[in-house]
């Protein structure tokens, strides 16, 4: 039995073992076990390797029905482990306590759902391995002056340090895709909170950045009357950047103009 990969999945099969065994070697374990989700196993590439870890709790995650039912066959032991799913409408604090990890090649039309909802639950998160398309990761880890710095790289930047660990070339999947891909690691960094309204905060980064080729007294203008900004705050010289100029610690300083 063969799954068929199915685009309006995003689905494209890992089938180089030297890479899946890159991926999972990526990922800490812990002592005792730690748990792990792993999103979207497909045909178990990442899973084989992730089983055979005595420092692992594995539990995975799954939408396609035709890819939980191959797992289920050819890996014994797949009960209570394997949750047919969609992981972005998943209540994973059902299937975990505490804190746990996530790894997993995840599908990449839907890659920025699954980093905003691994923001949502990020202090129950320490540590993510996944492959991504390349373009994101790059945009991920860039930091600011880059034409690639965005909304995801401030959001992800805020809460977690990245590391880049491989670059993947199209022939390792099935299909191939059209992209390079690369793997990386996000480790949960220390901060506990940003100082500044979260709610307000991401407003703000997602403004500004919709409009990214306009200063910020341009892009932040619905804002700026919004919240009745004082002139003195307006005369503020980070009003005449652009916004992939800002650093996270910039946009909390920006975010607190607008709380004053």
């Amino acid at each position: 039995m063969e799954v068929r990969a199915k685009k309006a999945l995003g689905q494209h099969f890992l089938t180089d073992q030297n890479t899946a065994r890159a991926i999972v070697d990526a990922l800490e374990g812990g002592h005792p076990a730690c748990d792990v989700l792993e999103i979207g196993p497909g045909m178990g590439v990442l899973t084989r390797y992730l089983l055979s870890r005595q420092d692992l709790n594995l539990k995975m995650v799954e939408v396609d029905t035709e890819s939980v039912e191959y797992l289920l066959t050819h890996f014994p032991g797949m009960q209570g482990r394997l949750i047919e799913a969609d992981y972005l409408r998943l209540d994973v604090g059902k299937l975990f306590k505490g804190s746990y990890k996530v790894i997993g090649n995840f599908p990449y039309n839907i890659s920025s759902q699954i980093f905003f909802k691994i923001l949502d639950d990020r202090d129950r998160i320490p540590e993510v391995v996944c492959m991504i398309q390349k373009e994101v990761a790059d945009r991920i880890a860039e930091p600011p002056g880059s034409k690639t710095y965005g909304i995801l790289s401030v959001f992800l930047q805020a809460w977690y340090d990245t590391e880049f660990i491989l670059s993947v070339g199209p022939g390792a999947f099935a299909p191939p895709p059209k992209v390079k891909s690369a793997v990386i690691r996000l480790r949960r960094n220390s901060r506990t909170e940003l100082g500044c309204d979260e709610k307000l905060f991401r407003q703000v980064v997602k403004m500004a950045f919709n409009q990214r080729r306009k200063t910020l007294r341009n892009a932040l203008k619905p804002l700026i009357n919004e919240k009745g900004l004082a002139c003195g705050l307006l005369a503020n010289p980070v009003f005449d950047l652009r916004a992939e100029k800002l650093s996270v610690e910039d946009f909390i300083e920006l975010t607190l103009l607008f709380s004053r």
